[in-house]
């Protein structure tokens, strides 16, 4: 089957897709993976998982190109990061309450790993929104922050994926156990966002 992309074409404060969540228990841990192509170099976010704790209990946000930032509840830990080559970028933001700490995989390659939250638990009852950032549960988008380019692959796994684990899911092996997907749990395009297949490079 064609891969399938979301396109958000332009800048808005209404563009964003809704992702039904099929968690049932509070997450302790977790890896968000993504693939992204944009030519942004101002901030956008990707993926907001809003609580009625936190209204980022989960956020995936690039401050910059050289800057991803993950958001976990009231707290924030950035990542350094090279700049890429213009492309798609397929990202693994991995968590785990029992020890803290945070890691980022940037194609395929890990960075430092940082500490944030530990013991900290995520609520199950979340609303969940790709392309923008939630201000509150499912609303209060900011254009400055949305997100312009193509996004698919978006998976969250309610545990830290093996090194092996993403190099299956870089290879698109290991989706069907994602605990949220964007293709077995249902989702709504909201305002202008577009399903389109994926363009591949003409060679």
């Amino acid at each position: 089957s064609q891969e399938q992309v979301f396109v958000f074409p332009e800048a808005s404060d209404t563009a964003h897709v809704v992702v039904q969540s099929c968690l049932q228990e509070p997450l302790t841990s977790f890896t968000v993976c993504q693939r992204v192509y944009t030519d942004l170099t101002r901030p956008y976010s990707t993926f907001s998982y809003a609580t009625q704790a936190s209204d980022n209990d989960i956020l995936i946000h690039k401050a910059s190109p050289t800057q991803y930032v993950l958001y976990l509840g009231r707290s924030n830990v950035a990542f350094n990061i090279p700049a890429t080559k213009f492309g798609w970028e397929h990202t693994c933001l991995a968590w785990d309450s029992s020890t803290g700490l945070a890691e980022l995989w940037l194609n395929g390659i890990p960075l430092p790993r940082k500490g944030i939250l530990k013991d900290y638990v995520i609520s199950p009852n979340a609303s969940i929104v790709l392309g923008q950032d939630q201000d509150t549960m499912g609303d209060g988008f900011d254009i400055k922050e949305s997100f312009v380019g193509e996004l698919t692959d978006v998976y969250l796994f309610n545990w830290v994926l093996s090194p092996r684990e993403i190099a299956f899911l870089k290879r698109s092996l290991f989706a069907y156990k994602a605990s949220i997907s964007w293709r077995s749990c249902s989702y709504k395009i909201k305002g202008y966002a577009v399903l389109k297949p994926f363009l591949s490079p003409v060679v």
